[in-house]
């Protein structure tokens, strides 16, 4: 890191969007440059992928006019999940094969970029208890989890094979050698698979990639990004570890003993780092591959493209995996806390958000009053003594700061930003900074420079103290661990919030988990990191955790749709921390937390094992809602490859059988269906509980529902008024059916809309 002061918000990345501009091909007259574009097509007309890839060909060649230039200008073909290829096209080009009639989108190559000791037995899942889920799993062995991500570290302990079975012999994937990546040596019975996709970063000569030279042209990672995700969901069990001394524990995945396929589609470039036409051709691989779960810890940018946009390649590439049986799950991005910031928000996707853990490493600060403070603070430093000086960020850097730790307090209307007031204490070389500001889990990282992050209160203490006193002093003690029902969970800051931009009666996110401060695998080689591990930060981490739950739910349920593996997740999570206290959400103030910031609440593998009921869902539904959001019934066949004649009028984007119920427009009343399925006692009566938003009247028929052996599934139709007479705000509730044993929870998020569209 340089000498200026950089923002990290512990591994979290924002996402850019770049289009790759390539080599010029003359074309009627004129040069025109071209790029890669990403021609899809939608469900695949041939079993045989080979047969798939020669109609690519073919079609490409009657654009290009030759069998030659159609070979050398394909990039990938996509012919295991689905149909499509990338290729290099001019714009005029891919305008015309646009208008083909088998194809369902054309899109230029895009790109994206990324966005533990405890985290698990926070959740439940512990090591030591002689049964429960991670006892019933197997700790998830013989399950497959596919990461789409920077690559991977082989060598760290997390990725050991010790004590595991055989490779499934389902498994069709493989090793691909590269650069200081030997298949032989590297891959085992942990690490089952790592291909890796850069052709999309390459220019039409195959000469320069725009890839940086420490980069390793292999499936290997320096980014630790790859890795750390990798481990969180499926590591091995490695004791003493720590983030840099603290917390000090040991490390394993959410499935310790699952099987990773690694997928590396990100690199260190100098204009993205993870290319669309790369991802979908790992998606498409990975479905092929036989993987049981895909991870994918990475996002677009806002504003957020539709369901089914080609330029929303996870979605894409998401819908084709769930129609075969894998569940896909998705980081809900690090651009919160604003409303609408949730991405990959297609309702086949389990989406996560991000909280913190029960565990907190602040630093002491004692003035030279006696009084002690306790600090935020991203690094680990030796205890310190000096002078305080107050520093107002609205004037010009004093010389007077240096050698002393200096007080500051940020604002978002005082026209500096704290990286700018870091770098100017840096320069007249403070020996450290104190932030008064808003609490945040944004924390920034600066290198010689001991920085500390505080809330105005206690920013106000220390510096009434300055005044009090001709020379005020200060000491700053080392890190300290707090871990229990002391400290408060809460969804962080960064954590992507509902509600959903694109589809707005579609809750998102779906679930929440530990996202802050996890401790997990990543590359020594190139970051000083403590024995291969670090602590990072994001959604990024949060979601691999589920997936980790997943693979243990898939090993225990191994006939669960993806669907009902995302219900049992949902109606069983948990609006209070382990210890039942409230869970916070961290913004601009703090409140409770909400659907929109945590969808169904905080997971809960072990009673996601054991729902009582389920709400189903497979491809037909999904078309359904297609034909409710109003796509194109073209579109919605070629992508099916089904003759789909939507229904006149269309459905209701309500009846969607999701385990949530969001209502963006209510204005007269509305009736929706909803459909569960007995994965309980056979025989079993479920009682209604109701907890209406507040100004909103629900009624539930029936509201008894009996199974039997003839019965394990039932349909209940809900009801919805409001006595609001303007538009309000969202007002949230939830719906249960309980038979004393389960909780079938469903969030309602439910907003009046008097006149739509219309933001008071």
């Amino acid at each position: 890191m340089s000498s200026q002061v950089s923002w990290w918000v512990f591994g979290m990345m924002s996402v850019v969007l770049i289009l790759n501009l390539e080599f010029s091909v003359v074309e009627g007259g004129a040069s025109e440059e071209t790029k890669i574009h990403i021609v899809y097509l939608g469900e695949r007309e041939h079993n045989d992928p080979e047969l798939v890839t020669a109609s690519h060909l073919r079609m490409l060649e009657s654009l290009l006019g030759s069998q030659k230039d159609a070979n050398e200008f394909m990039v990938h073909s996509y012919r295991h999940g689905f149909s499509g290829f990338a290729a290099h096209l001019t714009d005029s080009q891919a305008k015309k094969i646009s208008e083909h009639p088998d194809v369902v989108q054309v899109t230029p190559n895009t790109f994206y970029e990324p966005q533990t000791t405890r985290a698990f037995e926070y959740l439940g899942l512990s090591q030591s208890s002689p049964k429960g889920l991670l006892h019933d799993a197997n700790m998830g062995e013989d399950v497959i989890i596919g990461i789409l991500d920077s690559g991977v570290w082989p060598e760290s302990p997390s990725f050991s094979d010790k004590g595991l079975g055989p490779i499934p012999k389902r498994w069709k994937g493989t090793c691909v050698d590269g650069a200081k990546f030997d298949s032989k040596k590297h891959c085992n019975k942990k690490l089952i698979g790592a291909r890796y996709y850069m052709d999309s970063l390459f220019k039409n000569n195959r000469t320069d990639s725009g890839i940086a030279d420490t980069e390793y042209m292999s499936a290997r990672e320096v980014f630790a990004h790859g890795s750390h995700v990798a481990s969180t969901a499926a590591g091995a069990f490695v004791p003493d570890v720590s983030d840099n001394g603290l917390g000090v524990g040991t490390a394993r995945g959410g499935a310790p003993k699952a099987r990773i396929a690694m997928y590396k589609v990100c690199w260190q470039t100098q204009d993205g780092s993870c290319a669309s036409a790369d991802i979908l051709k790992a998606m498409d691989d990975a479905i092929a591959d036989g993987v049981d779960v895909i991870s994918i810890s990475l996002g677009s940018a806002i504003p957020i493209s539709r369901e089914i946009d080609i330029s929303n390649v996870f979605s894409y590439g998401a819908f084709h995996a769930v129609s075969k049986g894998i569940t896909v799950l998705m980081a809900g991005g690090n651009f919160g806390p604003d409303a609408y910031s949730v991405q990959n928000i297609a309702p086949w996707i389990i989406t996560v958000a991000a909280t913190s853990l029960d565990r907190w490493y602040p630093k002491p600060l004692t003035l030279g009053n006696n009084v002690t403070l306790l600090a935020r603070t991203p690094s680990v430093d030796p205890e310190l003594q000096a002078e305080l000086i107050y520093v107002d960020s609205s004037k010009e850097m004093t010389s007077e700061a240096a050698g002393k730790i200096v007080l500051g307090f940020t604002t978002a209307e005082n026209g500096e930003s704290a990286t700018d007031f870091l770098n100017k204490q840096m320069e007249v070389q403070a020996a450290g900074v104190i932030l008064a500001g808003r609490r945040s889990d944004k924390m920034i990282v600066s290198e010689g420079l001991i920085n500390l992050n505080i809330d105005y209160q206690q920013g106000t203490t220390i510096l009434n103290y300055i005044k009090s006193t001709n020379k005020p002093t200060i000491t700053v003690s080392p890190s300290i661990a707090l871990t229990g029902p002391l400290v408060a969970t809460k969804v962080a800051e960064f954590s992507g919030r509902g509600p959903n931009s694109v589809s707005p009666y579609v809750l998102k996110p779906d679930i929440a988990a530990p996202g802050v401060s996890i401790v997990a695998a990543c590359t020594p080689e190139k970051i000083n990191y403590e024995n291969g591990y670090t602590a990072m930060s994001g959604t990024s981490m949060a979601a691999p955790a589920v997936a980790g739950v997943v693979a243990l739910l898939k090993a225990v349920h191994p006939d669960w749709s993806p669907a009902m593996l995302k219900s049992a997740i949902i109606t069983t999570a948990s609006s209070t921390d382990p210890y039942g206290e409230p869970i916070y959400s961290e913004g601009l103030s703090r409140k409770l937390a909400d659907p929109f910031d945590f969808g169904g609440g905080l997971v809960n593998p072990e009673k996601a094992a054991n729902p009582g009921l389920v709400y189903d869902a497979d491809v037909q539904d999904y078309i359904r809602f297609l034909c409710a959001s109003s796509y194109d019934e073209m579109s919605i066949t070629k992508i099916s490859k089904q003759t789909v004649k939507c229904p006149s009028p269309r459905p209701s984007m309500l009846d969607l059988n999701l385990p949530s119920i969001t209502i963006p427009f209510l204005k007269e009343d509305v009736t929706l269906t909803r459909t569960v399925t007995n994965v309980g006692p056979v025989d079993s009566v479920y009682k209604l509980i109701v907890q209406p938003p507040m100004g909103v009247k629900i009624s539930v028929t029936p509201q008894t529902l009996v199974f039997n052996s003839g019965v394990k599934k039932l349909s209940y139709q809900v009801t919805v008024s409001t006595t609001h007479k303007a538009n309000s705000i969202y007002f949230f509730g939830s719906l249960t059916w309980t038979d004393g044993i389960h909780n079938v929870v469903i969030p309602l998020s439910i907003r009046t809309q008097m006149v739509k569209y219309f933001d008071q």
